[in-house]
């Protein structure tokens, strides 16, 4: 897989709904679907931000890398 996303474990620490997230972030709840799931190819920073914020957590909170090469959507193949 390469890099997991492990923004449910934060919104269910935080006790919030991905679609009040939503609302404080600014993103459709398709975006953040395609986030939480990992089928998005990058995320602006801005969005980061604002989802850390909101979260109270770190960018390592959300995102870990697990050893593996995503060679699926690698865009250097």
């Amino acid at each position: 897989m390469g890099i997991r996303v492990n923004l449910d474990d934060r919104l269910k620490a935080m006790g919030m709904s991905s679609k009040q997230l939503c609302e404080k972030v600014g993103i459709t709840e398709a975006n953040m679907s395609l986030l939480r799931t990992g089928q998005v190819k990058g995320i602006r920073f801005a969005t980061l931000n604002r989802i850390c914020f909101y979260l109270e957590c770190q960018v390592g909170d959300l995102l870990s890398f697990d050893g593996e090469l995503n060679k699926e959507n690698d865009d250097e193949n």
